[in-house]
């Protein structure tokens, strides 16, 4: 029942795609007659749902393909499908990411893994972006100083864009070219898979309904943690956390 997952996995898969079109060039290592291809450097930030999904598509794709992710414990996944795990040296995470999404961090942990990222940026001809974080802007980890760093012609594919984007510059549904970089912000990609993400999104709905549903009649049961999270009201009651916290930081 969970819609994130389902979506930031097309999202994760549309990114590669979108991002191979975008690049003058080839993904995977050829030997021809005219002479060798080398593969494309795919870096992509984040492993998540949405990134491990890209991961895999790349490495489908014939890409040379590195993962970065605050969480150690992902490295696993990533190496798994056949990604190379870079790890940074950073102050300590602040807690574990929930519901799949980034945790927020302090700007001098945001500052130094800036720093340590721009020669792995600077490296690839492909990166993708997929950190977000809940109720807030996503975090800049892509400034415009680092897009110089890149080689013309490189392409980064923002999936963080509908929140302000992970990289300096983005724009909302939009492809611009800022020095010789192509910046994709697509946020729409799930409805460039209308049939699987149809599919996928009505399998969620009718899980999570039918969780609510005893003897074909609907009982919510405020013991059953999915519904007590995704219950917004009940009797003129502002019930979701999220919802409250954000009205009083608005109110205030």
């Amino acid at each position: 029942m969970d819609v994130l997952s389902s979506m930031a996995a097309i999202s994760g898969y549309r990114a590669v795609l979108s991002g191979a079109m975008a690049l003058p060039q080839y993904f995977p290592m050829l030997m021809t007659a005219a002479g060798t291809i080398h593969p494309a450097k795919v870096f992509i930030v984040g492993a998540g749902v949405a990134g491990l999904m890209a991961i895999s598509t790349a490495r489908r794709l014939g890409a040379v393909v590195e993962a970065y992710d605050t969480r150690v414990e992902v490295k696993e996944q990533v190496m798994s499908l056949g990604a190379k795990f870079v790890e940074f040296d950073l102050p300590q995470q602040q807690g574990a990411a929930t519901g799949g999404y980034a945790q927020q961090q302090s700007e001098e942990f945001y500052r130094r893994q800036r720093e340590q990222m721009a020669a792995k940026v600077a490296q690839s001809d492909l990166v993708i972006t997929t950190a977000a974080i809940p109720g807030k802007p996503s975090p800049r980890l892509i400034t415009a100083d680092m897009l110089k760093l890149m080689k013309k012609g490189s392409v980064v594919v923002d999936l963080a864009a509908e929140r302000g984007g992970n990289v300096e510059g983005t724009e909302v549904n939009k492809k611009i070219y800022k020095d010789g970089v192509t910046i994709i912000g697509y946020i729409d990609h799930p409805a460039k898979v209308p049939v699987h993400a149809s599919q996928l999104f009505t399998k969620n709905i009718n899980t999570f309904l039918l969780n609510m549903a005893k003897e074909g009649e609907l009982r919510m049961n405020m013991e059953d943690e999915i519904v007590a999270a995704t219950l917004v009201t009940e009797n003129g009651e502002i019930k979701h956390q999220g919802l409250r916290e954000q009205i009083e930081k608005e109110s205030a």
